[in-house]
Parts: structure tokens; C-alpha cells; sequence
């Protein structure tokens, strides 16, 4: 059988409860029609969209893994496309699937662990440090702007 992966974005005001309900419907109708879900659903959590679908900033994003026939995922995207909490979904047919988890999921835990060790994103502890410039002059001892102009204007 074909493999593939699926991804499905769900409404913001949903429960995780409900989105894992809802998942496991999805995961029923896909071996009631003889396919399977290769490992365990990732729950990839809320995250923001790029822009604004059906008035929702943000979605609750899954993933799942399949090893079945198209007439199980074309039934899983009908159902989907009824559904109203369902934003999105994308069904990918891929050769053979990734060994552990998802690339998104490797992103979280990369950020888990450079919060961990505390040097966020726009983090700068380097930036009181000034050892390689020399103290700062004082305003009196900066020429003057006057002086300055006509230097510039004399060199074009």
C-alpha cells in the first residue's frame, strides 16, 4: 500500500481533549477501510498561521503517518472537508517514512533545550561588554557638526 503523510490543522478554540478525539475518529476511519497509522499521531500544539484562515490566527497542528489505500485518505479529506473545525489539512504521499520524529517535532525540542540552557533567541549577555573599543569620549571633546560639513562637502 502507498504511504503518506497527513496533516490536518484544527481551530484554535478547541481543547487538545477534543483535538485527540477528533484524531482518533481520523485513525478509525482509516483502518475501518483497511489502512494503518504507522507510530503514534504527532500533536504538534497551537501554533500561529501566517495569515488569518476562516477569521482563526492560530491552529491546533496534527500529524499523521500512513501506510493505506487512497479511498481510505480520500474518505479521512471528505470527512475533514465537513468538518468545521477542521482549517486545513494536506495529505503528502511520500516513498518511505522518517525513522523518529518529525522535523517539527525536533524543532521543539531544540527550542526546550535552548531555553534549558537559557541563551534565548534574542539573547545578547555580550552586550554591555564593550573591551575591545576604548572609552567614550565626552561631548566636549567631539568636534563640533559645523566643522564637519564643510571637510565633507570640500572632498566632492
Amino acid at each position: 500500500m502507498p504511504l503518506y503523510e497527513h496533516v490536518y490543522l484544527a481551530r484554535q478554540d478547541l481543547s487538545a481533549q477534543q483535538v485527540e478525539e477528533m484524531t482518533a475518529t481520523f485513525k478509525g476511519v482509516i483502518e475501518g477501510l483497511g489502512g494503518k497509522v504507522i507510530g503514534d499521531p504527532e500533536y504538534w500544539g497551537v501554533k500561529t498561521l501566517s495569515f488569518r484562515i476562516r477569521k482563526n490566527r492560530k491552529a491546533h497542528f496534527t500529524m499523521l503517518r500512513l501506510d493505506t489505500p487512497p479511498a481510505a485518505v480520500t474518505e479521512v479529506e471528505r470527512q475533514e472537508r465537513l468538518s468545521e473545525d477542521v482549517l486545513r489539512y494536506i495529505t503528502v504521499r511520500v516513498e518511505e517514512h522518517e525513522e523518529g520524529p518529525s522535523a517539527m517535532m525536533r524543532k521543539v525540542d531544540r527550542d526546550r533545550d535552548r531555553d534549558e540552557r537559557g541563551g534565548g533567541r534574542f539573547d545578547r549577555g555580550d552586550r554591555f561588554d564593550r573591551g575591545d573599543r576604548g572609552p567614550r569620549r565626552d561631548r566636549d571633546e567631539r568636534r563640533p557638526r559645523d566643522e564637519a560639513e564643510p571637510a565633507a562637502a570640500a572632498e566632492e
